[in-house]
Parts: structure tokens; sequence; C-alpha cells
């Protein structure tokens, strides 16, 4: 038997600004779009991993969810409480140049770390935590 994974799901605030981050700042490719029900959806990838796709989704991506549940997890966003994702990067040091120079809110510089990675630590335009390792 043989389990990967081919999605992960990142809430965002506003698509668009998340758009300017994942592709242009990370250069991601957007693989699709979609609304449906006042909502929106972007699944990003990379093309180096086409069979893992990232899917940018409204913070409560249930259009039944009351507005109680909503208003509670756009501040769980906002306060940076919602967990992202962990990328892998041949060059750590240059991926931080890269994306800090574009402007993305450092949260760790890059360090060597005692489990054997060297990484580093942004936070993306809705408030999630972003890693980005290189193996030791």
């Amino acid at each position: 038997m043989n389990v990967t994974l081919s999605t992960c799901f990142i809430a965002v605030d506003d698509h668009d600004r998340a758009l300017a981050f994942y592709r242009d700042i990370l250069g991601l490719q957007v693989r699709n779009d979609v609304s449906f029900e006042g909502m929106r959806w972007v699944t990003v990838g990379s093309a180096d991993q086409p069979e893992v796709s990232i899917v940018l989704e409204p913070p409560l991506a249930d259009p039944g969810a009351s507005e109680e549940d909503r208003h509670a997890m756009a501040e769980l966003l906002a306060k940076g409480l919602l967990r992202g994702v962990i990328f892998t990067t041949d060059d750590v040091d240059a991926t931080f140049e890269r994306i800090s120079a574009a402007g993305g809110e450092v949260l760790q510089e890059p360090m060597d770390q005692p489990y054997g990675v060297r990484d580093c630590a942004f936070r993306d335009p809705a408030g999630n935590m972003l890693r980005f390792n290189q193996a030791g």
C-alpha cells in the first residue's frame, strides 16, 4: 500500500494578496481558480511537484457556516493561529533573501536547527506561518 500527500489547505482572507505572494514571490503555479457561493478557492503548486497541490481557501470554507463561526475563524487567522506549511528548498539563504527583499514578513532568519535542517520562517499576507527548510 502506498500513501502520498496530494492536497493541503491554507486559509487566506484575500486571494489576490495571497496570489501575489504564492505565485509572484514563491513562484508557484496557479492550477485552478474556482468561485462558488460567494467563496473562492485557488490551487497552486510547484512545477517540480505536479502531484502536490496547495488550496488557498476562505478561513471557513463552508457556505452554511454561521456568521459567528466565520468571525471566529477570521480572528484566528488574523492572529496567525491557523497552521501553514513547511516548504523544502535547496538554498534556504537565497530563498530567505528573495522573500524578504519582496517584503515578506520575517519570523525567523536562516539558522541551523539541532534537528538537522537549516531553516527560516515568514508569515504570508493572511498571517499563516511558512517555514522553508534545507537539509543539513
